[in-house]
């Protein structure tokens, strides 16, 4: 446990888990200083929030001294890890942590720990109302929006926790050590903030095993291969989830089926085969859209069962999840017209899930803030399955040039008039699908507010 008392600590980034930190360090008497390259006016409410305590705010920069000169630096997701005061910082020696570091000791109960490039949310909160609905109380935090260190601020003794972990978050734990680690999948992403390319990126989601020991289950996704490869030469118990049947696979030592412990799905159920024992989930009652949350429904319950959730909490879920915001989303039908907010699909891989979801002809909303992703593999699914593509934002110019000969495709300037084409095109029995493919940024403060202010135009058509 760090010793923190009396300690000069700069905590960078001044969003909610920056907020957290803030608070626990001031409890645990440091001196505590905040830096965030936004200005006052954008950090109101984040100010206001930490009114009571003694704290020091240096806001519209990163000041080099600042950081050289702490004893320690709290470091939020939302500030790159190799911004020029970070990197001075390391070569004086100074230790950079995060807020799930700060954390790691108070956290007594088995730890459920997802990370992936899509479908983390969705799978993480799915783990959660299972092991609720099987009666066990329940921290959930992370990326999911709800900062870790809330479970010590909270005084909080859940008998599990659930963490979603972001690539950006695993670049700077170290002593996390969880009982059920789940890779979801692994696809390209955020190369914007990945100069070493996508193996670098691959790397800061492997960290997640750094402290994993023979007593780690790991979760991973069989038919996506950097995600099954994650279990090469790992020391625990390796489970897996799949659409296909064991029974067509093998291994270098012979049958899949023998040796296969997981989940894998059986049109329309899955079968959980864990501890020597088979149990059959129905999902007809499911009411999330495409193979992506079967995926997902699966990797959930492998998780969930490998900490002793019962066969009742785990259909309990699936029989009456309706889904999470901004994921593949059901906004409403208006003249036969059915309408997907999905703006959390802001990656190349997402979006070919989504589309992928329907069989009904789709008129596509995509663009935004471009992370240096290659638009090609949206290539033969537009031309398949979208009728019409319309193209907002920074990348639209980049999309149009790599797919927009293969669709009826249309620049717009605004969101406002994205939303009112997208329906002027329609015709009944079509699919409006917001799923952007790329960052919110150039628009938005954030991918949520994005797909507000999308339903929100959408309810007004």
């Amino acid at each position: 446990m760090l010793k923190l008392k009396g300690k000069k600590v700069l905590v960078a980034g001044l969003g909610k888990s920056g907020i957290s930190a803030a608070r626990f360090l001031c409890e645990q008497g440091a001196r505590v200083t905040i830096s965030d390259s936004r200005n006052k006016m954008d950090l109101a409410d984040a100010i206001k929030a930490l009114a009571d305590l003694k704290i020091e705010f240096d806001l519209g920069k990163h000041t080099s001294k600042l950081f050289t000169t702490s004893d320690l630096i709290v470091l939020s997701p939302g500030v790159p890890a190799n911004i020029e005061p970070l990197l001075e910082a390391r070569a004086a020696g100074v230790q950079i942590v995060n807020d799930i570091e700060l954390a790691v000791p108070y956290m007594k109960a088995p730890i459920i720990a997802v990370t992936g490039t899509n479908g983390k949310t969705t799978t993480t909160t799915l783990i959660t109302e299972m092991l609720k609905n099987d009666g066990k109380k329940v921290f959930t935090g992370g990326n999911i929006g709800v900062p870790v260190l809330d479970l010590v601020l909270n005084n909080e003794s859940p008998d599990v926790i659930v963490l979603e972990l972001s690539s950006f978050q695993l670049e700077t734990t170290m002593e996390l050590r969880p009982d059920v680690a789940v890779f979801t999948n692994l696809e390209p992403d955020h190369l914007d903030r990945y100069p070493g390319g996508v193996d670098a990126y691959y790397a800061a989601k492997r960290r997640l095993l750094l402290k994993a020991d023979k007593n780690t289950t790991l979760v991973t996704n069989l038919d996506n291969d950097k995600a099954a490869r994650v279990g090469d030469g790992f020391v625990g118990k390796v489970v897996h989830f799949t659409k296909r049947d064991p029974m067509t696979m093998s291994t270098n030592n012979g049958s899949m089926a023998e040796q296969f412990q997981g989940a894998y799905l059986k049109k329309p159920k899955f079968i959980l085969k864990m501890g020597g024992t088979e149990e059959i989930f129905d999902l007809m009652p499911c009411k999330l859209p495409g193979d992506h949350n079967r995926e997902n429904m699966m990797a959930a319950a492998v998780a969930a069962r490998a900490v002793g959730c019962t066969k009742l909490g785990i259909q309990k879920t699936i029989d009456t999840f309706k889904g999470v915001h901004h994921r593949l989303e059901f906004i409403r039908k208006k003249d036969g017209v059915s309408i997907y907010n999905d703006s959390k699909a802001t990656n190349v891989a997402s979006v070919i899930r989504s589309i992928s979801s329907f069989n009904a002809p789709i008129i596509l909303i995509a663009g935004g803030r471009d992370k240096e992703q290659d638009f090609t593999p949206l290539l033969e699914l537009v031309k398949m399955r979208v009728k019409n593509l319309i193209l907002i934002g920074e990348a639209k110019e980049k999309i149009n040039r790599i797919i927009g000969d293969f669709s009826e495709t249309f620049l717009v300037g605004t969101f406002e008039e994205a939303v009112l084409l997208s329906y002027q095109k329609s015709r009944s029995g079509d699919v409006i699908l917001l799923s952007p493919a790329c960052a919110s940024y150039d628009m938005f403060k954030s991918y949520e507010e994005r797909g507000d202010y999308f339903k929100k135009l959408v309810a007004q058509l």
